[in-house]
């Protein structure tokens, strides 16, 4: 089994985004990004995901880093939308 890990942005709504596999994100990067997420109204944490994505019968795992933004729901609901978004996803392929 392909194990990643990568650093993502998980926003409230399950929606995700990679920063990067091989390095770190550096504070700068991350100054930038929470800037860009404000502007935009957008809410949401740093996490590292590791696991297979595409593997249909294990969803990867989210791990909390820390809030980038203010956030209005809780950790566990966002991942909750996340696997349900990804397994969606894997099904419509």
């Amino acid at each position: 089994m392909a194990r990643d890990r990568r650093w993502i942005v998980l926003a409230e709504d399950g929606r995700h985004v990679t920063l990067g596999r091989g390095s770190d994100p550096d504070q700068a990067e991350l100054a930038s990004l929470t800037e860009t997420m404000r502007a935009q109204g957008l809410r949401g944490w740093l996490a590292v995901m590791e696991g297979d994505y595409h593997a249909r019968r294990a969803a990867p795992t989210v791990m909390l880093v820390r809030a980038l933004t203010p956030v209005t729901v809780e950790w566990d609901a966002a991942v909750a939308a996340f696997q349900d978004r990804h397994i969606k996803s894997l099904s419509a392929a």
